[in-house]
C-alpha cells in the first residue's frame, strides 16, 4: 500500500510545429523536467512506477462524443498545415500527429491510477501526464486540453467501481470549466475549483466561473467556485480557502475518493497565474486532503509552465503522498483582504446547500493567528496596487526561494507508541513502532522533583516514556508519538513536556489541551508557547498566547472548531512541535481525537506528541 507514479515517455512526443506564443509554453519539457527532479530527489524510486496505458475509445466515450473522438483519431494522418488549420478552430489549442496517442495515454493514466487505488494495489498516487485535461469538453478541445483526464477518471470510478461520492479538487490557476460542465447536475460529484478570475477579466472569461454558480438541478451545491480577484495570492490564502470552504464541505460530503486536478500554474513564478504560493504549500494541501476518503487521493497533472516551480511543486506533492512531513510554510500566515472577500462570497453562495457553512458572520480569522515566525503579531498584508508588479517580483523571489529550499530528512520512524497501561495485546499497524525505551532514571527523577504528582512509580514510568519520545522527535529520529499518563499526573506530565521541549530546541511549541488541564501558572508568556485549551463554558482569549474554547457537543461543531479556530491558530503560530494532551474528562470520541492529531501533524511538519489519559 504505497504511492503510484504513472507515466509514459510517449507523452513527450507531441509538440508545437509552428510559431504560437500562446501555446508554446505547453511543452514536453514540462514532463521531463518534473520526472528528472523526482529522480534526483529519490522520490520516483520510492513509488510504484506504472507505465500509462491508452484509454480505449469506449472509455473516452464516458465524457466525449463519438464524433469528437473520431475527429481526434483523424489528426494522426494530417500534415502540418492541416493541423494548424484545425487548431485555429479551438481556443488555445495545437495538434500534432502524436496528439491522439499522447492524449489517450494521459486519459488512460488517470484510469489506471484510479484502478490501482480502488483495488488496494496502492494507497494513493500521481499521474504525470500531458496534454492536460480540465478545460476539455464533450466535443471540444480547449486551453491545451484534449481529453478531460480527471472527468474521465471520475466517470470510470463511478461506472467500474460503483462509487457514489467523489470529490474533485482543482487547484489549477484556471477554471476547469470542462469538469464543471460534465458534472454540474450530478450530486455524486463535488467539484471545487479555485482560479484566477479578476471579476471575469481573466481567461476563460466565463460568467459561470464566479462564486454564485453552484450547479444545476439535483447538482445545486455540488459545484464550488472560489474566484481569486487579484494576483499575488499565497500560502495563507490557499490554506484559508481549504480551512474555511473546501474542508468543511468535504467532510460533510464524506467522499469515497479524492481526485486532484493538480495544476501548478497556481505556484510562485508561473507566468500564467502570477501567484505567490510556494512549492511546499502543495505538500500541506495534499496532507489536508489525505484525511478524507481514507487517504485515497489520486492526483493528475494539469497546468504549470515555469519548469522549476512546476518540478519543485510536483516533488512536494509526491513527497506528501509518500507520507513525508511537510516543510514549514514561509511568510506571514495572514490572508489578503481580497481572498477573505472571495472566501466569504463562496460561503454565502453555498450556505443554503451545506450545514457546515450555515454560521452567521464573516470568516473567522482569530487575532492570535496573526503571528510572525518569531512569535510577534503581524498585520494584514495590503491587497492593492503592489500586486501589479507581482510577476516581476516573483521571478527574483522564486530564484532565492528555490536556492534555499531543501527537503528536510524524513525521520526513520514515522510514528512511535510507548504505553504503560494499554500496551498488552495491542496490535499496531506495520509502520508504527512499539517503543520500549525510557529516559535515564536520574533525568526522570530530576524533572519529577518539580511536581509531587510525579513521585509515584506509575507516574514516573509514564514520564520516562514521554521524555524518551519527546527527545526522539526533537532529535529527528521519530516524526510523531503517542504515550499515556495516569490521570492524577496528567497536568504535571504535560508541564514537564512543555518545559523539556522548549529547553531542548523547540522554538515554537503549540499545546492543545483537551479536558481538565490548566495552563501552568508560571509558564512564560514569551511567544514561544501557544496554549489552546478545548474545554470550558465559553471562548476566551485570556492572553495573546492563551486561548480557551468550549468543546462542541456535536461532531459538526467539533469539525467547525478544528477548521475555523484550531488550525488557523496553528498555521498562524507555525509551531515546530505540537503537544496534544487528552486529559481527564476530555470528552472526545476516538475518531475525533485521531482526526485532530492527523490535522495537527500538517502545520507542525509531522511533529506531534499525543499524551493520552491512561483511563481514556
Amino acid at each position: 500500500m504505497g504511492t503510484a507514479l504513472v507515466y509514459h515517455e510517449d507523452m513527450t512526443e507531441a509538440r508545437l510545429l509552428w510559431e504560437d506564443p500562446e501555446c508554446e509554453i505547453e511543452s514536453p519539457e514540462r514532463l521531463t523536467t518534473a520526472l528528472e527532479r523526482l529522480q534526483q530527489r529519490g522520490l520516483e524510486q520510492r513509488c510504484l512506477r506504472l507505465a500509462a496505458r491508452e484509454a480505449s475509445e469506449a472509455e473516452l466515450g464516458l465524457v466525449h462524443s463519438p464524433e469528437y473522438v473520431a475527429l481526434l483519431r483523424g489528426t494522426q494522418a494530417l500534415g502540418t498545415r492541416e493541423l494548424q488549420a484545425l487548431s485555429r478552430q479551438y481556443d488555445a489549442i495545437y495538434f500534432h500527429p502524436s496528439t491522439f496517442h499522447c492524449a489517450r495515454l494521459a486519459a488512460g493514466a488517470g484510469l489506471q491510477l484510479v484502478d490501482a487505488v480502488l483495488t488496494g494495489a496502492v494507497h494513493n498516487g500521481f499521474a504525470l501526464v500531458r496534454p492536460p485535461g480540465h478545460h476539455s469538453q464533450r466535443a471540444a478541445a480547449n486551453g491545451f486540453c484534449v481529453f478531460n483526464n480527471v472527468a474521465l477518471a471520475a466517470k470510470h470510478a463511478q461506472e467500474k467501481h460503483g462509487l457514489h461520492r467523489i470529490l474533485i479538487v482543482d487547484w489549477d490557476v484556471h477554471h476547469g470549466q470542462g469538469i464543471q460542465y460534465t458534472f454540474e447536475d450530478d450530486p455524486s460529484i463535488l467539484y471545487f475549483s479555485w482560479h484566477r478570475y479578476e471579476h471575469g477579466r481573466f481567461w476563460p472569461y466565463l460568467r459561470e466561473s464566479n462564486a454564485d454558480t453552484v450547479g444545476q438541478g439535483q447538482g445545486r451545491g455540488f459545484t464550488v467556485n472560489l474566484p481569486w480577484n487579484q494576483v499575488g495570492m499565497g500560502n495563507a490564502d490557499y490554506v484559508a480557502a481549504f480551512l474555511h470552504v473546501l474542508l468543511p464541505v468535504a467532510f460533510e460530503f464524506d467522499p469515497e475518493l479524492v481526485l486532484v486536478a493538480a495544476g501548478f500554474d497556481s505556484a510562485i513564478g508561473d507566468p500564467e497565474g502570477q501567484m505567490q504560493a510556494t512549492p511546499e504549500c502543495f505538500a500541506h494541501l495534499t496532507q489536508l486532503l489525505q484525511v478524507l476518503a481514507g487517504g485515497r487521493v489520486c492526483a493528475v497533472l494539469e497546468g504549470g509552465y515555469h519548469l522549476e516551480s512546476l518540478s519543485q511543486s510536483v516533488c512536494m506533492m509526491v513527497q506528501a503522498l509518500l507520507g513525508d512531513p511537510a516543510p514549514p510554510l514561509s511568510g506571514p500566515m495572514v490572508p489578503h483582504h481580497s481572498a477573505l472577500e472571495s472566501i466569504q462570497s463562496v460561503r454565502a453562495a453555498q450556505a443554503p446547500h451545506w450545514t457546515s457553512l450555515q454560521q452567521e458572520g464573516p470568516v473567522p480569522v482569530p487575532s492570535p493567528s496573526n503571528y510572525s515566525p518569531e512569535g510577534r503579531p503581524s498585520t494584514l498584508l495590503p491587497g492593492g496596487s503592489e500586486f501589479k508588479t507581482a510577476a516581476a517580483q516573483a521571478a527574483a523571489a522564486l530564484s532565492s526561494l528555490l536556492d534555499q529550499l531543501c527537503l528536510q530528512p524524513t525521520p526513520p520512524v514515522r510514528t512511535a507508541v510507548a504505553l504503560t497501561s494499554l500496551g498488552a495485546g495491542l496490535v499496531l499497524p506495520p509502520d508504527v513502532l512499539c517503543e520500549e525505551g525510557s529516559a535515564p532514571q536520574e533525568e526522570m527523577q530530576a524533572w519529577a522533583r518539580l511536581h509531587e504528582a510525579l513521585a509515584k512509580d506509575e507516574a514516573l514510568t509514564a514520564l520516562g516514556k514521554v521524555l524518551y519520545l519527546l527527545d526522539g522527535i526533537l532529535d529527528g529520529q521519530v516524526s510523531s508519538g503517542i504515550t499515556d499518563t495516569p490521570a492524577p499526573a496528567a497536568a504535571a506530565t504535560l508541564d514537564v513536556a512543555i518545559r523539556r521541549g522548549l529547553s531542548q530546541g523547540a522554538q515554537r511549541l503549540l499545546c492543545v489541551a483537551v479536558g481538565q488541564l490548566d495552563r501552568p501558572s508560571d509558564l512564560a508568556d514569551d511567544g514561544r508557547n501557544l496554549w489552546l485549551n478545548i474545554r470550558g463554558k465559553e471562548a476566551a482569549a485570556l492572553s495573546t498566547f492563551h486561548v480557551s474554547v468550549p468543546l462542541p457537543a456535536t461532531t459538526g461543531g467539533f469539525l467547525n472548531c478544528v477548521l475555523a479556530l484550531v488550525l488557523p491558530l496553528a498555521y498562524g503560530f507555525q509551531p515546530d512541535l505540537v503537544l496534544l494532551a487528552l486529559g481527564p474528562a476530555h470528552g472526545l470520541q476516538d475518531a475525533q481525537a485521531a482526526l485532530l492529531a492527523a490535522l495537527l501533524r500538517v502545520p507542525a511538519g509531522g511533529r506531534v506528541l499525543a499524551l493520552v489519559d491512561a483511563v481514556s
